[in-house]
């Protein structure tokens, strides 16, 4: 190795143990603790030695898990309050089927533990929720007035709220979240409209958090403050907390330590020069635009005999990936040329994938996801990678030996295609409408995946290492179906 590499594996190492002391700092003074109750995963996070302090029961929304909402259980840890999280039935590390009627038991289950916990406050709670758990939160806020005495609904849905209660509802909607802003705003006139009466708890208000989406909002220092001081004021706390939760750029830098580290040892992880495939730009070209309208129009005639929606066990990720595998089937039979895979080859792509799997998901699991499969979903991981291997290795075979400028060309032109071609199946099959929740992720995702693919120059290592990982994620993300 020479001295260039060596400095860039010094660096990486340097910028890894940087972010998880970033991350042990960022938990220092409060109380974590991972628990169970009835089946239902669930985490405690809370100020140590707190007494007496009020608990902030946080739920996700379709597709998250608790690690999704932990921006809000830092920040309001941080600011004195005790916060229960957990994961709803098929979300993150619940093993148990989503079933719609159930959710509201999650809760309760959740509040019984909050409840148990010697520095919670019984007589000053709160809910929090997001999307799917924004209507979970406002109808046991509702159902429950007395108990709760404030509620607040980011990315709101739907539920039968009246002037009465819940009792000091605030709603958030991302300004680049329309559908669930014009929730928001029908819920607010169904709820009274705004009214700043806290003490009577009859509050009411909403706030748009500019330059965030159903996602990123999630993330938001101004999501996180407005929770706060919602609540802050109807339990008349005066205390100023000046924390912001930054654990999501910390992560950040962990990930762009793996990747440098990945580009010191990438000539460790290359064959010996093979044979460039001669195919023409426009051949690579026609097949990646082909290949989601056929993935679509195979998806429809899918439809026809099958439900998709639950597919393979998976709420939405199974039809994701027969998408991918038609797609990925239809570029490579337009490139119609393949290079000769070898035993080597197949190793060096499961070194890629621990790679990626370590870079991408070890400190994602204490930060923003549940990246440890449970059994059922480790189930589901390898039928849905296999799914996405095409699509994979024709994604590799136009990168190879390809120039830098090419190289971010290929990175846009996939993303455009994978977004164009997934909203052109939603606007056939609205069954499947949870699929936009990876449209923000295309761009990111496949331009650190086609980085990868420059450092390795070999479409049979990339495509086995992308396509684990991709199939890890789907895993990971998509709820249990019943």
């Amino acid at each position: 190795m020479n001295y260039k590499r060596l400095g860039l594996l010094l660096l990486a190492i340097l910028l890894v143990v940087s972010s998880w002391l970033g991350i042990a700092i960022a938990r220092s003074g409060l109380e974590v603790r991972s628990l169970q109750k009835e089946g239902v995963p669930l985490l405690y996070i809370a100020p140590q030695g707190a007494k007496a302090v009020p608990g902030v029961l946080v739920a996700h929304g379709f597709a998250g898990s608790k690690q999704l909402m932990l921006g809000y259980g830092h920040v309001l840890a941080r600011a004195g309050y005790a916060v229960m999280l957990w994961d709803f039935d098929g979300h993150g590390a619940n093993p148990a089927r989503l079933q719609q009627y159930e959710l509201q038991n999650n809760l309760d289950v959740a509040l019984q533990a909050l409840l148990e916990q010697p520095p919670v406050d019984p007589d000053r709670l709160a809910l929090l929720g997001h999307s799917m758990g924004s209507g979970i939160v406002m109808t046991a806020g509702a159902r429950s007035p007395d108990r709760f005495a404030a509620t607040v609904a980011v990315s709101p849905t739907g539920a039968s709220v009246t002037p009465q209660a819940p009792q000091n509802l605030q709603l958030q909607a991302g300004g680049g979240e329309g559908r669930f802003i014009g929730n928001a705003e029908r819920l607010l006139a169904q709820a009274g409209g705004e009214n700043a009466n806290l003490a009577a708890g009859q509050g009411r208000e909403l706030v748009v958090i500019p330059g965030v989406e159903h996602i990123t909002i999630l993330f938001s220092d101004g999501s996180h403050q407005a929770a706060l001081e919602w609540l802050d004021a109807t339990f008349g706390r005066t205390q100023e907390s000046q924390y912001s939760d930054r654990r999501m750029a910390w992560y950040g830098l962990h990930l762009l330590g793996w990747l440098v580290g990945l580009a010191a040892i990438s000539p460790l992880l290359t064959q010996p020069e093979t044979i460039t495939l001669k195919i023409a730009p426009l051949r690579r070209w026609a097949g990646s635009i082909a290949a989601p309208l056929v993935a679509t129009a195979g998806l429809v005639l899918l439809s026809q005999r099958f439900n998709l929606q639950d597919l393979g066990g998976v709420q939405v990720g199974g039809a994701v990936g027969v998408w991918f595998l038609i797609a990925g089937l239809t570029w490579l039979g337009v490139l119609a040329r393949l290079p000769r895979p070898t035993l080597r080859t197949a190793g060096l792509g499961i070194v890629l994938f621990v790679i990626l799997w370590v870079a991408f998901g070890a400190m994602a699991q204490v930060v923003w996801l549940q990246w440890w499969l449970i059994p059922i979903r480790l189930r589901v991981w390898l039928p849905v990678a296999i799914a996405c291997f095409p699509w994979f290795l024709a994604s590799g075979i136009v990168q190879e030996n390809v120039g830098v400028g090419k190289r971010i060309l290929w990175w846009l032109g996939q993303s455009v295609v994978l977004i164009g071609g997934f909203v052109l199946t939603l606007n056939f099959l609205p069954q499947l409408g949870f699929m936009f929740l990876l449209l923000p992720l295309f761009p990111p995702l496949m331009g650190i995946l086609s980085l990868v693919a420059g450092l390795l120059n070999r479409a049979w290592i990339y495509a086995i290492g992308s396509a684990l990982f991709f199939g890890w994620l789907l895993a990971a993300g998509f709820p249990l179906s019943a």
